[in-house]
């Protein structure tokens, strides 16, 4: 007498992750921005860009140049509790930063 066979064990198709090649601006969900403000000197934005952000002074001069043009510039992105610290530490430092999820 044989042994019935046992149940085939169920198929299991892999789901792979859709993850995007690289980290940029434009696949982030939550972007950090700056905003001008009549009250800071150009001068302690760009200085706050490079201690609180970790800028080189050539890149947080750019993202204080764009603020002063433009009236704002997005100055970090990433997930939500980055860009969060973020605007609490831009805040904290005296510049005016909110937070808004990124378009795509």
């Amino acid at each position: 007498m044989t042994s019935p066979a046992a149940p085939a064990a169920p198929a299991v198709t892999p789901v792979e992750e859709q993850l995007p090649d690289s980290l940029t601006e434009a696949n982030l969900p939550w972007q950090c921005i700056c905003w001008d403000d009549p009250v800071n000197l150009m001068s302690y934005v760009t200085y706050v860009f490079q201690t609180v952000l970790g800028y080189s002074r050539k890149r947080a001069t750019e993202l204080m140049m764009k603020v002063h043009n433009e009236g704002k510039a997005i100055v970090s992105s990433g997930e939500r509790d980055k860009v969060e610290g973020d605007v609490k530490k831009l805040q904290t430092a005296g510049l005016w930063a909110t937070m808004q999820r990124a378009e795509g």
